[in-house]
């Protein structure tokens, strides 16, 4: 066959990345924090125009995470009905109420530990309290606006929580779409970012890379809890994970290109920029693998490039 002439390569092209295909990652800070931070971040003046930009270029999702500048060992600004995250959702719906809002939860952003987890009065971890505030955050994000939210300590039983919570607020059509996590350097960015570096330098319940059944194994939990959708990270680490479940799950799999892959696959331009051509490719091949969505931090800049192809 000669696929060498283009117009027979374009003729038998597959369909490649689209903007739809992308949601993009708002790391948010308060308007008055000028602190530098390695990846890229929001203020709340940013997010109607940010938000908007997206739209018209036909991203259509954006994934929250924000924190609480005043923390403590119950994280309990987390919960605040008018703390970063809450006034970041109603932003982002107010700006485009058609964009689909993703959020974080999590005590990792607002512990004064940066742990996922809670500590009892022995400063292990209490599972049972960290479960409930997770629940309740969960509440509070969707009363706000939010349409999927994501649990993501990967806590035994806090999918199911968050999904009795949601469904006895009446939330029962807010989504729930909890974090796969492998054990990973590439959070770095996110971590200093975010001020979520754990006091005991490690993640209780993410999973060895070299266990892949582990990651299966959790997914069939979580899908048995509740879990609507399950985002898998590393994005780039997990595509095998991403092939073996997609056969094994009856969710949708989103996997989340993290701080280090965007840091690591771009290159910055001359006018402040970056390169995306890579993550283009990476991209194409997690939708290859059976990705309903890829979240990413450079959302905004694939969509302008392939616009401009």
């Amino acid at each position: 066959m000669p696929v060498h002439r283009s117009a027979v390569r374009s003729f038998l092209d597959g369909p490649g990345l689209t903007p739809t295909d992308l949601a993009m990652v708002f790391l948010m800070r308060e308007d008055d924090d000028t602190k530098p931070r390695p990846m890229p971040t929001l203020t709340m003046r940013e997010v109607p125009g940010a938000v908007q930009a997206l739209a018209a270029l036909g991203v259509k999702s954006v994934k929250i995470f924000a924190g609480s500048r005043v923390r403590d060992a119950r994280a309990s600004q987390g919960l605040s009905p008018t703390g970063l995250m809450a006034r970041a959702i109603g932003a982002a719906k107010k700006a485009a109420p058609d964009v689909l809002v993703m959020t974080e939860t999590c005590v990792c952003s607002h512990n004064d530990s940066g742990e996922c987890w809670l500590a009892d009065e022995r400063g292990e971890m209490d599972l049972e309290e960290t479960t409930e505030v997770l629940a309740a955050q969960a509440v509070m994000q969707a009363d706000v606006g939010a349409d999927i939210v994501g649990p993501a300590a990967m806590m035994p039983g806090s999918v199911r929580a968050v999904r009795e919570a949601l469904d006895a607020a009446g939330h029962k059509a807010v989504g729930i779409m909890p974090h796969l996590i492998f054990e990973s350097s590439l959070y770095e960015g996110y971590r200093a970012s975010m001020g979520a570096t754990p006091r005991s330098g490690a993640r209780v319940f993410q999973i060895n890379p070299g266990r892949p059944e582990q990651a299966v194994h959790v997914a069939r939990e979580m899908v048995d809890e509740g879990a609507d959708m399950i985002l898998t990270e590393p994005a780039l680490h997990t595509v095998d994970t991403l092939v073996h479940l997609k056969d094994k799950i009856p969710v949708p799999l989103v996997p989340f290109s993290v701080s280090g892959e965007y840091l690591r696959l771009t290159d910055r331009r001359d006018d402040g920029g970056r390169d995306v051509k890579g993550l283009i490719e990476a991209y194409t091949v997690l939708k290859r693998a059976g990705a309903t969505r890829v979240i990413t931090y450079a959302a905004l800049e694939i969509a302008r490039e392939l616009r401009a192809s």
